[in-house]
């Protein structure tokens, strides 16, 4: 029987970058997600997607309004996203709304990974960071790479547990501040996966 990596890293090479289904069988599979409320696959959000995934992120990082005042994001911003990155998105059927997305860029960067508070709690974030790297590595990058908030202590952790480290930090400078703070840069090497599997 195959690994999970070894049947992640073949099932990307036989799918085309320009798919709009980016799970399917294979989701279900790696992801292990069984769930009636949930689409069991993720797909590659559209221009269409912009609002409903504007207001996903919003609600996924109220959660910083401790340290900064106004929205994550705008369904500008979004719409503009989904022309040079791919956003990738899980929808929760149930309710005609979207679960969970991350943004990921062809250098190997992703942000934006939200998952709808209602749905929190159940390996969604974990699992999307899983197909991002899969992506990463069917794309040729090296690593993966983000960025996180300081005073985000939790993700700190969270990303460390899946095997991202420290490797810098930058200005905050994408909304006003309450409290200083500034960005954490963290990387992962995909060579480490490869080796693994």
């Amino acid at each position: 029987m195959l690994a999970s990596s070894q049947i992640r890293s073949r099932w990307f090479r036989n799918r085309s970058a320009a798919d709009p289904i980016v799970g399917g069988i294979w989701y279900a599979i790696i992801v292990g997600i069984r769930s009636d409320d949930l689409a069991i696959s993720v797909r590659r959000a559209t221009i269409a997607d912009a609002p409903a995934l504007a207001e996903l992120v919003n609600r996924a990082y109220a959660v910083e309004s401790f340290f900064v005042d106004g929205h994550r994001t705008n369904v500008d911003e979004v719409a503009r996203l989904t022309e040079r990155a791919t956003f990738l998105v899980l929808e929760q059927r149930a309710v005609a709304s979207l679960a969970a997305a991350v943004c990921i860029e062809p250098s190997g960067y992703f942000g934006m990974l939200s998952v709808s508070p209602d749905c929190q709690g159940r390996g969604l974030g974990t699992r999307l960071v899983s197909i991002a790297e899969a992506m990463g590595e069917a794309m040729g990058v090296d690593a993966m790479t983000l960025q996180i908030v300081n005073l985000r202590e939790e993700l700190g952790r969270w990303y460390r547990s899946l095997g991202y480290r420290e490797v810098g930090t930058a200005p905050y400078e994408h909304r006003p501040v309450k409290r200083p703070c500034h960005f954490v840069k963290m990387r992962k090497s995909l060579h480490s996966i490869a080796v693994a599997a």
